[in-house]
């Protein structure tokens, strides 16, 4: 069977009426794809640009209305300077030649994150393609820079506090609800599928809050080599699954 026609295959499987709405991943694996051709890391996050896009226009293709890729955590300005340029380098120019396909495919971009700690000319170009997109509806790609959720936590925290302390919200009205529309991102939908790549298991400081039912699918395959066939396996797992939210079987057949 040709790539192709397998491609095919598994995108016909998918059940069209029971697609994840809110799709987030962490993208993992970048500098073992590296170093196992010989290369160095920032090849790695060259590579990566590939997956990206597949991935985006292939979840924007069947009709997932929200994309979160974990893009660089907070965690990772701890890397060694001449990392955290590349990458940087790279996002900006990533930034400016995909902005036409965003465009082509009706896809608006997104950030969350501390995006005040990113360079001036890192965070100009990122706006601008945020206000290029702005009116675009068939997806939501969201990108989560110097983003970690104990400081979207954090951060919430101290925001809810400033409104009691203003007396403005009372320690009764906070609700989870509440808490949700004090994160960084309270337009976007809890997800319902969380991937993570490269073969690690665990969830990296990455929107804690709001996976709390979401289902968890683990690949071994490096975040360079994902492609449009490595998420459409991803949903169909997930469709295979029966989500309970605390009810058991019974309950959600009755």
């Amino acid at each position: 069977m040709s790539e192709t026609s397998r491609l095919q295959e598994i995108k016909a499987s998918l059940d069209m009426g029971k697609l994840p709405r809110h799709i987030a991943i962490i993208m993992d694996g970048n500098g073992r794809w590296a170093r196992q051709r010989g290369m160095d890391r920032v090849m790695g996050h060259q590579h990566a640009i590939t997956a990206v896009r597949e991935t985006a226009e292939a979840a924007a293709e069947l009709g997932i209305r929200y994309l979160t890729l974990y893009t660089f955590s907070t965690e990772n300005w701890k890397r060694p300077q001449c990392e955290i340029d590349a990458i940087m380098s790279l996002l900006v120019e990533t930034i400016h030649n995909e902005t036409d396909t965003l465009t082509k495919n009706n896809i608006r971009l997104r950030a969350i994150g501390d995006l005040d700690q990113l360079e001036k000319s890192t965070r100009q170009a990122l706006e601008n393609a945020i206000e290029i997109t702005s009116s675009f509806t068939r997806m939501d790609l969201v990108l989560a820079i110097s983003y970690s959720a104990r400081w979207e936590i954090t951060e919430m925290v101290k925001k809810i506090a400033r409104e009691v302390e203003n007396g403005t919200l009372l320690p009764s009205q906070i609700t989870q609800e509440i808490i949700s529309a004090y994160l960084n991102a309270p337009f976007l939908p809890d997800p319902e599928l969380l991937i993570r790549t490269s073969g690690e298991y665990r969830i990296s400081n990455f929107l804690l809050w709001q996976i709390a039912y979401t289902e968890l699918y683990f690949t071994p395959v490096l975040w360079p080599d994902f492609r449009k066939e490595d998420l459409f396996l991803a949903i169909a797992d997930y469709q295979r699954r029966e989500r309970r939210f605390g009810k058991i079987s019974e309950q959600l057949s009755s």
